[in-house]
This record gives C-alpha cells, sequence and structure tokens, in this order.
C-alpha cells in the first residue's frame, strides 16, 4: 500500500457523492495516491450546499475539468449568482439533464446543444432562456421568476417544448392573454403546468385573477388607438359646440346678458338726470359727416343739445364695453348713423347689442336711426332679431346731397331727439312733414 499512487473509480453508484460516505474506508489509500480518476461518471448531485459562484467554479476546475460522461448535475438549493459560460465548455455532448433550481440566478445564456430538461424555477430571471442555446430541450420548469410575460416572439426558438412558468405575476396584456388562451394551441409549445397558476398582476381591472379569466377591454388592448379615437372625439366635439355657438351668437348672449345683469345693477338714472340728450353711435369711417354736419348742427343750434361722442366723452384708459353702456345709459336718444361701414365696425356692433338688451328691457322709442346710404338690411346681423323687427317697423331719416333737403332733415332729428316737455318753439308739433321711408 506504501507505493499506491494512482487509484481508479470506474461504474460506481454515489448518490451522495458530496459527502462520499463510501470513500471514508479508503482514507489510508488516500494518504499515498497521487492521483485518484472517476471514469464514466454520469450523475452528480451537489444539491443542498452553500455553494457560491466560485466554490462552484473551483469545484469545476474553472471550465478545464472533463466530465466527459456526465448527464446529469444537480445544483438546487444552493447560492449561486451567475453561471460561467466557460465552467461547461468542455461538457460533453452528453449533458441532458441540468437542476438549478432554488439559487439567485439573474440570468442563464449557456449553450448546452444536448440538454432537454432544464429546472430553474425559483431564481430571479426576468426572461426565458434563448431557444438557440438548447435545441433538444423538451422540458423547462422556470416558476417563481420575475417573468412578467410570454410570447410567440420569445418561445418560437423552441420545439415541442413543455413548459412549467406559473405561480408568477404576469402583466396581462392583450396580446399575452390573447396568447395564453387562444395562441398557444397552434404553437409548438405547450403549458405543462395549470394556467390557473399564471396569476394578473396588472391591469388593475384583471389584478390578482388568473390569465384564463381575464377579460380586456377594447380601450385597455387598444390603448393608442383608443386614446387617439377619443381626443379626436374631444376635438370633434368642442369643434362642433363652438361652431354652434358661433352660428347662434351664443357667446355673444352669455356676454351681453352680463353686461345687461351689471348694468341693472346700478341705479336707473330718471330722465331730469341724464346727461345727454343723445349718444352716437357710428364707424370712424363716418367721423367726417359726424365732425362736420351733425355735431355743430345740433350742438351750435337752437336750442343747443349735447351729445355724446364715444372720441371725445368717453373715459380714457377704461373698458370699451363699460364706456359704451355707461354713456347710452346716460343718455336720452341712442342715434345711430348708419352706413356699408357702421355694420363691419366691432365696436358700432357691441354698441348695437347693448341697445338690444336695452330695447328688451325698457321696449321704448330710445333709438333714432339715420342712413347716410343705402344698405342691403341682410347685412345688418341677424342676431339682433328683434332690433332688426324694430328697424323694420320703424321709419328713419336718410340723408340727402340735395340741398332743398338739407333743412327739413335737420328739422326733424331734432324733433326727433328732444327731451319730453321741451318746447323749441318751431316744433311742438313733433315731426310734421318728414320725409319718411321703411327700412
Amino acid at each position: 500500500m506504501k507505493h499506491l499512487h494512482e487509484i481508479v473509480w470506474k461504474n460506481i453508484d454515489i448518490p451522495q457523492f458530496y459527502r462520499f460516505p463510501a470513500l471514508l474506508f479508503l482514507q489510508p489509500l488516500l494518504k499515498e495516491a497521487r492521483r485518484v480518476s472517476a471514469i464514466n461518471l454520469q450523475y452528480m448531485d451537489i444539491s443542498a450546499n452553500i455553494l457560491n459562484d466560485m466554490s462552484f467554479s473551483n469545484m469545476m476546475c474553472y471550465g478545464e475539468g472533463g466530465l466527459w460522461s456526465l448527464r446529469t448535475i444537480n445544483i438546487s438549493r444552493n447560492y449561486l449568482r451567475s453561471i460561467n459560460s466557460k465552467l461547461f465548455t468542455n461538457l460533453p455532448m452528453s449533458l441532458q439533464v441540468l437542476d438549478l433550481s432554488d439559487n439567485a440566478l439573474t440570468v442563464f445564456n449557456v449553450t448546452l446543444p444536448s440538454l432537454t430538461e432544464l429546472y430553474i424555477s425559483g431564481n430571479k430571471l426576468s426572461t426565458l432562456p434563448e431557444g438557440r442555446l438548447h435545441p433538444h430541450l423538451t422540458f423547462l420548469s422556470i416558476k417563481n421568476n420575475n417573468l412578467q410575460t410570454l410570447s410567440s416572439k420569445n418561445l418560437n426558438n423552441y420545439n415541442d417544448l413543455s413548459l412549467e412558468a406559473g405561480t408568477d405575476t404576469y402583466v396581462c396584456s392583450c396580446d399575452f392573454v390573447a396568447f395564453m388562451t387562444r395562441d398557444l394551441m397552434y404553437h409548438r409549445v405547450t403549458i405543462g403546468d395549470k394556467s390557473k397558476s399564471y396569476i394578473c398582476d396588472s391591469p388593475d381591472s384583471v389584478r390578482g385573477k388568473s390569465v384564463e379569466d381575464a377579460r380586456l377591454s377594447v380601450f385597455e388592448c387598444h390603448t393608442a388607438i383608443a386614446f387617439s379615437l377619443l381626443c379626436l372625439g374631444i376635438l370633434a366635439v368642442f369643434l362642433l359646440v363652438a361652431g354652434l355657438c358661433h352660428k347662434f351668437s351664443f357667446l355673444w348672449y352669455i356676454k351681453m346678458t352680463w353686461a345687461w345683469v351689471r348694468a341693472k345693477r346700478k341705479p336707473k338714472l330718471k330722465k331730469g338726470e341724464l346727461e345727454y340728450d343723445a349718444f352716437v353711435s357710428y364707424s370712424e369711417m363716418d367721423s367726417g359727416w359726424v365732425e362736420a354736419y351733425l355735431v355743430p348742427e345740433l350742438e351750435q343750434g337752437r336750442p343747443p343739445l349735447q351729445l355724446c361722442l364715444h372720441k371725445r366723452d368717453f373715459i380714457p384708459g377704461g373698458w370699451i364695453l363699460d364706456n359704451i353702456i355707461d354713456a347710452i345709459e346716460k343718455s336720452h336718444k341712442t342715434l345711430f348713423v348708419l352706413s356699408e361701414h357702421f355694420v363691419r365696425s366691432e365696436w358700432c356692433k357691441y354698441e348695437l347689442d347693448y341697445t338690444h338688451f336695452r330695447l328688451f328691457d325698457q321696449n321704448d322709442d330710445a333709438v333714432v336711426l339715420i342712413l347716410l346710404e343705402s344698405i342691403d338690411t341682410e347685412t345688418i346681423p341677424k342676431k339682433f332679431c328683434k332690433l332688426r323687427r324694430f328697424m323694420n317697423s320703424r321709419t328713419y331719416l336718410k340723408w340727402s346731397d340735395d340741398d332743398n333737403q338739407i333743412p327739413r332733415f335737420w328739422k326733424n332729428l331734432r324733433t326727433a331727439i328732444k327731451r319730453p316737455g321741451t318746447d323749441d318753439g318751431n316744433y311742438v308739433n313733433g315731426i310734421e312733414d318728414l320725409q319718411l321711408q321703411e327700412f
């Protein structure tokens, strides 16, 4: 025995290899042996130990060993965090079964061309091992990992694979649910465990349900399309409402109602407290006629009339609508100088707006119309429905370039503007021979 230098074991069965209980009797021999060979080792079980990455690499001789006949290796329930693919570089084509369950692996990308069974449950994998690395794999157990989804894309490289991937919580997207409940029957991969063990973690509507019980809405299945359609629908409704508001002057009615309500809250002036005989509403384009003819004739005549003109009497810096309302409220009459320029003027429309509401409220004869030129009645804004009827039912004064008609025009205009109870000595009988026309 003292001269024994080499021991060869061949075709021995050692179920608990890591403990070597069957070799204790050979301890005296091992003291003298310089080389020990284990020939045709086919099964190795080193599970439930405290192997880490370093000790496992050491045991595998850092990939330089020669486990030529190894068919099965069980390394489950250890502390492996990664598998260096070099450790299996010199392994023979014979390795068929590998058990790496209950370790701490986050990835497994070792090429094992003869592997048929892979047990890798209880790790921290977030993706399936690549099928191209294990072309003959027929069984894969990858339960209790960090998988979130399965699809045809990551299973297409497997042929006739039985997959066990339950007891994980999955993101139950429409593609995943469709794959698990419908597409799998046409796929080369079959589910070996119960489909009830595939539990949804999201979306919230199906959380806690099994994949086969998950029912997703169209919005959840086609979020981008559904959201786009929703936005288009909201935009269409908005445009429709905006179009209707514009067509029926909804915003105009709101604005004028608010102005009317504000004006109603103010103390109403009595006839004797009015500051102006008339507020003159005219387009800036017609200011030449107003300043050259209207103002001198009425304010410098006998008796003189006090006119309110926006250019002269509005409060500087004040809101234009407030100035308009205030001027109309302080005037006995509102005098409109009508022309094509007038109906296109934005501010003249504001003045028409408030007068329109004033007619609703007071229903008095507060409007005097002067027509400087012929106007198509259709150019008057249709939203002033009552004012249009009022204009159509009343008479108006028409300016004429005929010198013979001008004195009569001013006479009748003064009569129309003068306040009740006043007498200018000439027009006590009102508009006697006024040349009037239907509007």
